[in-house]
């Protein structure tokens, strides 16, 4: 696995907080980056660290934001790049070790609960000790023989040794390669990771090598969005016998399990832990977080940028519906599509604009133009890619957000800070941001409208009844930009990560 460095540090010179990020910022626009950027920009003092890691090197092409002075280092790692160790001698192995990683394993695949001053705090160090040696070992010992045949008996002898071989090969790859990155990372005061999964084990390793705290923030609950993922994936053995009746297949369920012990792994090391709103805490402690390390911190915007877009607004409620993010299921675009035929067919002058990368999944964009070709309505339905959100805002009637699975939307938030309603699918929080959260707060009114997942004829009826009435178009206007101006603020999320990181950098290792 390589990596390039964009900036290094000068010698002598430490980082504050180093942020470890999979798949997002600096290569990735919107959504959890623009808030990493926000973090960056926001907090000018903090001399910040980006580690960033990605799949294919292929898909990350170019860095999307101008770093600020106060990013210090970038370097990136691409998973996809690693490959296997060069056939070596076998051994016998180290024998703690494989206790240490058999207690792992077993944690991960009955969903334990992971002590971190026991079980996951013995394995890191064991793996921190000598990563190429223990990775060597994995591939080529005796033990590692052993104890992958043994646990190919006791839970998949129905299935082909070969499959599952090769299926705990490529799990343990990753392992490896982020614990060599993480234990070579320049030494910083903390550490923050924006996921659980891999960045959340590099993390957790790289706070364990240094002896400095770890911050943990989800947007998203990663096993959430991970397991709807590994639901669909393609790339995922599937053989008759594999799934007994009425479960998922074998192998997708050790996967999902997979993640999930990086999760509760990453809980264990990680304090504070931090989250966008009460719903994903309350499933973080469900999960094996503890409570008194959780905290939430909503989202918040840049009130003075987006609100300046409204005076830029048409008279009259332009009969465009966008769609702002990535092109990939789980943002669901063929809901916004299959939405927009009926859409087009009520109101014959709408447009449905899709913008966002279409890159991450090209098959899935493909099927998207299908989707809009074999419906009739190629040129009522547009991909516009990547675009700065500040020109596209003014210019449309509402925000649509079809997603399977969010947090806290930053994209609803701008457009209501633009003039810009919303129809939502009842994700994350977002009904809390479109009808408000306290009495106070709903006293505001309704900032759109809020349907259900993959609900394609819900979505196109709440979009054509706030685009065909002006004055409760007008009055989901107002609420929004009330109700963001009110309790969405990006000078309150600062102020509330400023408090974090200065507690983390003041205090003194627990290990």
């Amino acid at each position: 696995m390589k990596s390039f460095e964009a900036r290094s540090l000068s010698k002598g010179e430490q980082l504050d907080v180093t942020l470890i990020l999979e798949g997002t910022y600096p290569f990735v626009s919107g959504g959890v980056s623009s808030w990493v950027h926000q973090i960056v920009t926001g907090l000018k003092d903090i001399r910040f660290g980006v580690v960033f890691i990605g799949g294919a090197r292929e898909s990350y092409d170019q860095v999307r934001y101008a770093l600020p002075d106060n990013v210090r280092h970038l370097e990136s790692h691409f998973l996809a790049d690693v490959r296997p160790m060069p056939p070596a001698r076998g051994g016998s192995g180290d024998a703690a070790f494989y206790r240490a990683s058999a207690e792992m394993h077993e944690a991960f695949r009955t969903a334990l609960p992971i002590s971190y001053s026991g079980t996951f705090e013995t394995f890191v160090d064991k793996l921190c000790e000598d990563p190429e040696r223990h990775e060597r070992d994995f591939h080529y010992s005796d033990r590692s023989w052993k104890e992958v045949t043994a646990r190919y008996r006791a839970s998949a002898s129905r299935l082909p040794f070969t499959d599952y071989f090769w299926t705990v090969r490529s799990m343990h790859a990753p392992v490896f390669a982020l614990a060599k990155v993480a234990r070579s990372l320049p030494i910083a005061r903390a550490f923050h990771v924006i996921s659980t999964g891999y960045a959340g084990l590099a993390g957790a390793i790289a706070s364990k090598a240094q002896r400095v705290p770890l911050v943990l923030t989800e947007h998203g609950i990663y096993t959430k969005e991970r397991r709807i993922e590994l639901m669909q994936a393609p790339w995922i053995t599937e053989r008759a016998g594999d799934a007994r009746s009425g479960e998922i297949g074998f192998f997708r369920e050790l996967w999902i399990k997979f993640f999930e012990g990086l999760a509760s792994a990453t809980y264990a090391a990680a304090n504070p832990i931090v989250t966008l709103f009460e719903g994903n805490r309350a499933r973080q402690i469900a999960d094996g977080a503890d409570p008194a390390r959780t905290m939430v911190i909503p989202n918040g915007i840049d009130l003075a940028r987006f609100g300046a877009l409204r005076a830029l607004r048409p008279d009259g409620v332009p009969p465009v519906l966008a769609l702002i993010g990535r092109v990939v299921p789980i943002k669901d675009i063929k809901t916004f599509v299959r939405a927009m035929r009926s859409v087009v067919h009520a109101l014959p002058g709408a447009e449905g604009w899709i913008v966002g990368p279409a890159v991450e999944d090209p098959r899935y964009a493909g099927e998207c133009r299908e989707l809009i070709a074999s419906l009739g309505i190629e040129g009522r339905v547009k991909f516009l890619g990547l675009q700065n959100v500040d020109d596209i805002l003014p210019r449309v009637g509402l925000v649509v957000l079809t997603s399977i699975s969010e947090a806290m939307p930053l994209v609803l938030l701008e457009g209501f800070a633009a003039g810009v309603p919303c129809v939502t699918s009842d994700v994350g929080c977002a009904r809390d941001l479109v009808y408000g959260r306290a009495a106070e707060d709903r006293a505001l009114g309704a900032a759109g409208a809020v349907v259900g997942i993959a609900d394609p004829e819900a979505t196109a009826q709440a979009a054509v009844s706030l685009l065909s009435d002006g004055a409760r178009w007008r009055a989901a206007q107002a609420a929004g930009a009330a109700r963001v101006e009110a309790y969405y603020g990006q000078d309150r999320m600062l102020t509330r990560y400023e408090q974090v990181y200065r507690r983390a950098l003041g205090s003194a290792w627990r290990g």
